[in-house]
């Protein structure tokens, strides 16, 4: 369990701060009218912001680099 956390730490951290920002954007920016489908509802928000934050941070997410080798017949 501990090893999922270590390998995806960046996306975890960019879920819970992009979330914040998405209630954040809901609660001063919001739109009061209803008529906007993304600021009107603080879940449709939080989620949005969630996915933006795990992308983005995800980014910078070091990958392992496979070595090529090298077979003759």
């Amino acid at each position: 369990m501990t090893n999922i956390i270590k390998k995806n730490i960046l996306g975890l951290i960019g879920v819970m701060v992009g979330a914040m920002g998405g209630y954040a954007y809901y609660y001063f920016i919001g739109c009061s009218s209803g008529s906007c489908p993304l600021t009107s509802n603080p879940y449709i928000s939080v989620i949005f912001g969630a996915i933006i934050g795990y992308l983005f941070l995800d980014m910078f997410k070091k990958t392992e680099k496979k070595e090529k080798t090298d077979e003759t017949d």
